[in-house]
C-alpha cells in the first residue's frame, strides 16, 4: 500500500491540465474542481488549460495530420461552476467572476497537449495532468450506448487504456520528455452522488503530490495512470486504501454493430459489447492489477506506473543477440 504524506520544501511546479472529455458539462462533470483543488496545493505555481473542445474519448493518442487545428479562449465563470463565460479568439486578462483561462482546440487530447507544449507554453510545464476522465482508465472507461452509461467499470486494462484519450495525452507528454499523470474517476453508482467529487479531487492530489515529492517515482515510470472508484468509501474516515498495481491485460471483442439499411449496407455505429469487462469473473482479474483494485469487493484507489513504449516480453533482453538471430533460408 502507498502511504501518503504531504510535500515538503519551496516545490513550485507550472501544471498543464487536459483531458478527453472536453469543456465543463455532462460529459466533463469534474474538471473545474479538480482545476479548483489543484490550485489550492502549495507545490503548484500555476495551472494552464488546454483540452478538446468537445468529447474525445476513444481517440487514444491520435492526432488529425490533415487538417488545420483551430481554438478559442474560453473564461468561465465561478458562479456558473464553469458551464458559462465569455469566448475570445484572443488572450485576456481575467476578470474578478472567472476562474481561469481556457484554451479549447478542435482537436485529440494528444494534440492539446502537443501544442501545449511546443506553441502555448514552450519550456514553461513541469507536469502533465491528464483528466479526471469520466469512467476508469484502468481497463474500462465508460461506454456510451444510446446515451446510457455504463454504471461499473473496470480499470485501465491494455485494452482500454491503448485506446483512452486521458492516457493518450498522457503518453504524448512522456513522448515529450515532460512529466505526466493521468487520472480517472471509475462510475460505480449511476448517478454518482456529488458529495463524492471533492473527496475524489482530494485523494487524486494527495497521490499526485505523493509522486511528485519524491524524483524517484519518474525515474522508475515515464507515467503514472491513477484510477479512483467513486464509492461510499471516500466518505469515510479511513477514505480509500491506494496501492501500486500492474495493468491488467486484458482484451475486447466486437466494438461495432450494423445499422440496417437496404440502400447502405456498410453502415455501423459504436457499440461495443462489454459485458465481461464491465462485470468480469473476479477469479479472472489477477491479484494486484488494476482491475482488481478497483472490484467491488477490493475498491481500492491504483497507481500504474508505465513506460511510454509498447513492452516486449520480460526475458527478452536476457536473451544473447547471437541466440536473437533467424536462420532463414531464402
Amino acid at each position: 500500500m502507498l502511504l501518503l504524506s504531504a510535500v515538503t520544501g519551496p516545490m513550485q511546479l507550472q501544471l498543464l491540465l487536459t483531458n478527453d472529455d472536453g469543456p465543463p458539462g455532462p460529459p466533463s462533470p469534474y474538471l473545474v474542481g479538480f482545476l479548483q483543488a489543484l490550485l489550492s496545493l502549495p507545490w503548484v505555481a500555476n495551472v494552464r488549460v488546454v483540452i478538446p473542445d468537445k468529447q474525445r474519448s476513444w481517440i487514444g493518442k491520435g492526432f488529425h495530420i490533415t487538417e488545420v487545428t483551430r481554438g478559442r479562449f474560453f473564461y468561465p465563470t465561478i458562479a456558473s461552476n464553469g458551464l458559462e463565460g465569455e469566448s475570445s479568439p484572443i488572450s485576456r486578462p481575467l476578470k474578478d467572476d472567472e476562474l481561469a483561462e481556457f484554451v479549447l482546440l478542435d482537436a485529440t487530447p494528444a494534440t492539446c497537449v502537443n501544442i501545449a507544449l511546443f506553441n502555448l507554453y514552450p519550456n514553461a510545464i513541469d507536469l502533465v495532468v491528464s483528466g479526471p476522465n469520466l469512467g476508469r482508465n484502468a481497463n474500462f472507461r465508460f461506454v456510451i450506448d444510446l446515451g446510457l452509461l455504463m454504471p461499473f467499470l473496470i480499470t485501465q486494462q491494455p485494452a482500454f487504456a491503448l485506446s483512452s484519450g486521458t492516457l493518450g495525452a498522457a503518453l504524448d507528454a512522456a513522448l515529450a520528455r515532460t512529466r505526466a499523470i493521468a487520472v480517472s474517476y471509475g462510475t460505480v453508482i449511476h448517478p454518482t452522488p456529488a458529495t463524492f467529487f471533492q473527496p475524489a479531487h482530494v485523494l487524486a492530489c494527495q497521490i499526485l503530490t505523493q509522486l511528485v515529492t519524491d524524483d524517484a517515482n519518474f525515474k522508475n515510470a515515464d507515467l503514472y495512470n491513477v484510477n479512483i472508484p467513486l464509492i461510499e468509501g471516500l466518505l469515510s474516515k479511513e477514505g480509500l486504501k491506494v496501492a501500486w498495481t500492474h495493468m491488467w491485460r486484458n482484451n475486447y471483442g466486437q466494438l461495432f454493430k450494423p445499422i440496417p439499411a437496404d440502400t447502405a449496407p456498410l453502415t455501423f455505429k459504436f457499440s461495443p459489447v462489454m459485458q465481461n469487462l464491465i462485470e468480469p469473473d473476479e477469479s479472472h482479474v489477477p491479484v494486484g492489477s488494476d482491475g482488481y483494485a478497483m472490484l467491488k469487493v477490493t475498491g481500492w484507489a491504483s497507481i500504474t506506473p508505465l513506460q511510454a513504449t509498447f513492452a516486449e516480453p520480460e526475458n527478452l533482453h536476457s536473451i544473447p543477440l547471437e541466440e536473437r538471430m533467424w536462420k532463414m533460408k531464402l
